[in-house]
């Protein structure tokens, strides 16, 4: 009969191998995670850089200790005016439309004079509103002259401005190149009221021609007295700017006429 020998029992510890393969999800325990940052130390030594900290708690903690930054609207310039208080559009791009008003009702009645103070402030957006509103007019009557009505009130206002400077011999007063425009532009409010008329007037007949004939010396009136009233030795020659302003405007009433 063979005799047994007592065996001490052997433990193996295995080895975590390099490339180790995850097993499948569902079986057996779950795989490690892909990045486990490290818990940050209390002790400087062992963290010396405490803003790479992931301590998530911490971090909540420390904000909502910490008071605001921005406690109020943020307004143009970062100070803390609201958008209420900013100005209109309009009067950001330099458009006044109280002023364009005014000018334009002093220029509309036909029997008073218009107020040359109101016309010392130039501008160019009433001057522009009435060319399209008169180009706008032409196209009902199915002419198109948008272009031609831009240069020739370009035209017509370099045609001016170099007649006050021979008249004057270079003493314009407050009459610019940019003001002239302005006077000119405005000036057009009549020919913008013919453009309308003459949709509903007979063409070729008498009546236009009349009609138009009344609105040029309208246009021709208001515009001669501004002119004069602010250029240097304007009072002098009336007669000529009067005579000027009269082929300006003639000009644009024979564009609606034919």
């Amino acid at each position: 009969m063979a005799k047994e020998f007592p065996v001490p029992p052997v433990v193996f510890t295995p080895s975590t191998p390099t490339h180790r393969r995850h097993p499948a999800p569902g079986v057996g325990a779950s795989p490690p995670p892909a990045f486990a940052p490290p818990r940050p130390s209390t002790s400087s030594a062992a963290n010396p850089l405490p803003f790479m900290s992931f301590d998530v708690s911490a971090a909540a903690a420390s904000s909502s200790s910490a008071p605001p930054l921005f406690t109020g609207p943020i307004g143009v310039g970062g100070s803390g005016a609201s958008f209420e208080d900013e100005p209109p559009l309009l009067e950001e791009l330099g458009i006044n439309t109280r002023q364009i008003w005014r000018k334009t009702i002093s220029i509309l009645h036909p029997l008073r004079s218009a107020d040359p103070s109101l016309h010392a402030d130039a501008d160019l957006s009433g001057p522009f509103l009435f060319l399209l509103s008169f180009g706008l007019f032409q196209l009902l009557a199915g002419k198109f002259h948008f272009g031609i009505v831009l240069g020739w009130v370009t035209v017509a206002s370099l045609f001016l401005y170099f007649v006050f400077s021979m008249l004057s011999g270079g003493r314009r007063g407050d009459l610019d190149l940019y003001r002239c425009v302005s006077l000119v532009g405005y000036c057009m409010l009549p020919m913008v009221i013919f453009s309308a008329v003459s949709l509903f007037l007979p063409r070729g007949g008498g009546l236009i021609f009349g009609v138009g004939m009344a609105f040029v010396i309208w246009s021709t009136r208001v515009c001669t007295r501004l002119l004069a009233e602010l250029a240097s030795s304007g009072d002098e020659h009336r007669g000529l700017i009067a005579y000027a302003c009269w082929l300006v405007y003639m000009l644009f009433s024979l564009l609606v006429i034919f």
